[in-house]
């Protein structure tokens, strides 16, 4: 997969699909130490194949229910060989120092956390090891400090097209800066930030640039240490000139949603980032699913469903044959990977669109490699798959985002939405960005004064 206007592979259509078995909890030894799961003489996949819609049923075994739809529509999966995903060293290293004094409270919350992962060691048998996951998954190492991606894009496909989107966003800054897990860039391992305001991390995405009809919106998020406070959320109308608060219910409509129903209720006034004037179904993806589940993790019940060999593409090709702008078809390479298959139950009373989530987290990585999600009727609705690469810079030509050892980028995501058929691709960057620098993680280039209100205002003004 190339890093510019090469968006992923998709397009699917309503299906639905059982459940595939889990491994028993009670079977799993889950350690932090994952060995290398190659592909086994008795797998019905081998290195080397390509699984297309003619022989996708030889890896459904291998894929979620969703991903399967994804493959017997038509996107490609290249087997290829499972390596090592090892983590930046100061993340280890902190680890290592602070995980022994980790521990998870009767309502599901952390005590004496600093940095670093915070369960290395999980018991299959541990009723809470589905929290546990997600807190790993919170504090994964593909950042620890901040991250800021320039000029990320989301470009939306009908069913009947799959070559020019009906709608795309691009936006100027996707950033985030944590206040405590710091490894890498001082203030290490708390900003004081964290104990004058409670904010335990703060997220942005602003200006929007494209399309028009959102040019110079954005929006804040900031999460805080106390499970039972929601989220403060914030989203700016440039045209109203008016800075304006939102609900955690909003969030899980996606971006940009028509204004048909109450916030919360799949559109609204001011669902997901911004009310604007664009088709229904422009768009898929919400802010809670931004990199697999971005919600915020109070506001869930979990259930551990088992770990599980599956397909998913964590070394996804920076540059290759696919460069077409619109191209939906690349094939990329897809590798047997042990993954933690997580139900995410929102809680009463939160009004949540998307009720329920089946997250599957990578247990090196700790990143989410797809998510499935269920309507209020407990159908399967959409399904979404991650691309990451693990390389030492998000781009072949990149000239200042460049560490000294391999580490973790999100480089793509698809969003299917498996009853109209309506594919969101995600692209991080977009063309749109200058050069081949995109991902700058834990490099300082966001501090805590990039992520207020003001300067939400100051650069949506000027986008």
């Amino acid at each position: 997969m190339r890093t510019g206007k090469n968006l992923l592979p998709l397009l699917a259509i309503a299906m639905m699909v059982a459940l595939p078995s889990y491994t028993s909890a009670a079977q799993v030894s889950v350690i932090t130490t994952t060995t290398v799961d190659s592909v086994q003489p008795t797998d019905t996949i081998q290195p080397g194949e390509t699984i297309t819609t003619t022989n996708a049923s030889v890896a459904r075994a291998y894929l979620s229910p969703g991903s399967y739809v994804l493959v017997t529509q038509g996107v490609p999966v290249r087997i290829v060989a499972s390596s090592r995903l090892d983590w930046p060293p100061p993340y280890r290293v902190a680890t290592e120092r602070y995980s022994p004094q980790v521990t998870l409270s009767g309502d599901g919350s952390l005590n004496g956390y600093v940095a670093g992962l915070p369960f290395p060691l999980l018991d299959a048998n541990d009723p809470a090891i589905a929290t546990k996951i997600i807190w790993n998954y919170t504090y994964r190492p593909m950042y620890s400090d901040d991250f800021d991606i320039r000029y990320p894009e989301m470009a939306t496909y009908s069913p009947w097209n799959d070559s020019t989107p009906v709608n795309y966003f691009i936006v100027g800054h996707m950033a985030q800066y944590n206040n405590v897990g710091r490894v890498e860039v001082p203030p290490i391992p708390t900003d004081t930030d964290a104990l004058a305001s409670g904010i335990r991390s703060k997220f942005a995405m602003f200006p929007f640039i494209e399309p028009s009809a959102m040019n110079g919106y954005g929006m804040l998020r900031f999460r805080y240490m106390d499970p039972n406070r929601a989220d403060d959320i914030w989203m700016y109308n440039r045209e109203a000139r008016r800075l304006r608060r939102e609900t955690e219910s909003a969030q899980s409509d996606p971006i940009a949603s028509p204004p048909t129903l109450g916030a919360g209720e799949g559109g609204g006034a001011f669902a997901g980032v911004a009310n604007t004037p664009v088709a229904a179904f422009a768009n898929n993806v919400d802010s809670d699913s931004l990199f697999g589940f971005s919600a915020n993790p109070a506001n869930f019940d979990y259930r551990f469903l088992g770990e599980r060999r599956m397909l998913a593409p964590v070394h996804t090709l920076q540059d290759g044959a696919c460069s077409s702008y619109y191209q939906m078809n690349c094939t990329e390479n897809w590798e047997i990977r042990h993954l933690y298959a997580i139900e995410a139950d929102a809680k009463p009373n939160t009004n949540m669109t998307i009720p329920k989530r089946i997250l599957y987290v990578d247990s090196e990585g700790w990143f989410i490699t797809a998510s499935d999600q269920y309507d209020r009727n407990g159908a399967l609705w959409k399904s979404l798959v991650n691309f990451i690469t693990y390389e030492d810079r998000a781009a072949p030509g990149a000239r200042v985002a460049i560490y000294p050892y391999r580490r973790f980028f999100q480089i793509g995501m698809v969003d299917t939405d498996l009853n109209s058929g309506y594919t969101t691709v995600a692209s991080m960057p977009g063309s749109s960005a200058v050069g081949a620098d995109s991902w700058y993680i834990n490099m300082g280039a966001v501090d805590n004064a990039f992520f207020s209100t003001g300067n939400l205002e100051l650069a949506s003004s000027h986008p």
